[in-house]
């Protein structure tokens, strides 16, 4: 039974006494005014939904502490998003003492969540504005790569796609699978990791969104929204296309990926590269990204106590077992992997 002295009762406590300083500070602390929590993402920051009983309504977005609004990435990034005619959520207040956002509600409804509460071809034109907003994204970014704005100082390079993957051996392998690799086992992954990166990080940049999947796209009023773009950088052109394609939350039929992916060809128009070259490059960066993300579950379930990834485990390792099957370059890396992996067999 808790008590008032338990940790997390005190953590709530705390939480709740910076929400309500926010709100009367704000002056959204009318009677009536209601306080919901929403479901986090996988950082360490809270989300509630404030009602007044008008019917409007805002999200605030709770830090582990203080902030800095004026160098807070999240903030940065959505203003330059914004400059670019991206639909991004309004910023609407901030306190960095208490580490507080305040921003527009764009309501519950993910692109994920979309899937089943609408029509398919409904569904199908919210993929096809979610692939042209790729476009814009890379197009419009190279429109303001000469004014420093963070994204543009920070990319997918060696040393942050090698950390990537060695990610997953630490959380996904070693600590959710419980393996104990040979040194020569070890060995043949970071050679392959490491040839994997330098072929991805050679490849020419464009800005990312660097987490494009279903469940940071917002359905609102018909039309999507970005969010969680804060850690957004430079990268390879397939990277937001495969965290859309190849998305660990949600299946999309072999058909409609390819003809996802000659939409977006189709929208590059005369610098568009040749169909086989980017779809093995596409599949490249699905290795890279699906391995991530596997790290990023077994990290979850492990170190943060959350178990509610790991149902996404069993369609992301399919993936990865169709790009090993497809390539024979990447033979010794299968091998590896489906000698302690049972699902890559």
């Amino acid at each position: 039974m808790s008590t008032v002295s338990d940790p997390e009762t005190r953590e709530e406590a705390a939480r709740r006494s910076r929400i309500d300083r926010y709100l009367r500070e704000h002056g959204f602390d009318g009677p009536g005014t209601t306080v919901v929590p929403l479901t986090g993402d996988a950082s360490d920051r809270r989300y509630f939904r404030v009602i007044n009983p008008a019917g409007g309504s805002i999200v605030l977005a709770l830090h582990a502490g203080a902030i800095e609004f004026a160098s807070l990435p999240f903030a940065t990034v959505a203003e330059l998003l914004r400059r670019m005619s991206l639909p991004v959520p309004a910023i609407l207040g901030h306190s960095d003492e208490l580490g507080i956002l305040a921003v527009e509600d764009l309501g519950d409804v993910t692109l994920q969540a979309h899937l089943g509460a609408a029509p398919p071809t409904e569904h199908a034109l919210l993929y096809r504005q979610a692939v042209g907003l790729i476009d814009t994204l890379q197009r419009r970014g190279a429109d303001f790569a000469g004014r420093g704005a963070l994204p543009y100082r920070l990319a997918f390079d060696v040393e942050k796609l090698t950390w990537e993957l060695d990610f997953f051996l630490k959380h996904f392998l070693e600590s959710f699978r419980g393996v104990a690799l040979t040194e020569a086992e070890r060995r043949t992954l970071g050679n392959t990791f490491l040839t994997i990166a330098e072929e991805l990080a050679a490849e020419p940049r464009v800005l990312c969104h660097r987490d494009y999947h279903s469940r940071n796209l917002m359905v609102h009023g018909q039309r999507l929204y970005l969010i969680d773009f804060q850690d957004a950088r430079m990268g390879p052109d397939t990277y937001d296309l495969v965290s859309l394609l190849r998305d660990s939350y949600i299946h999309l039929d072999d058909p409609v990926v390819e003809e996802l992916m000659a939409g977006f060809l189709a929208l590059k128009g005369a610098h568009a590269p040749e169909p086989a070259e980017f779809r093995r490059r596409f599949d490249l960066m699905a290795v890279q990204r699906n391995l991530k993300a596997l790290g990023t579950f077994g990290y979850q379930a492990t170190a943060r106590r959350n178990p509610v990834y790991a149902q996404y485990v069993p369609r992301t390792l399919r993936y990865v077992r169709v790009n090993l099957e497809r390539y024979s370059r990447f033979a010794r890396l299968w091998e590896v992997l489906a000698d302690h992996v049972e699902e890559l067999r």
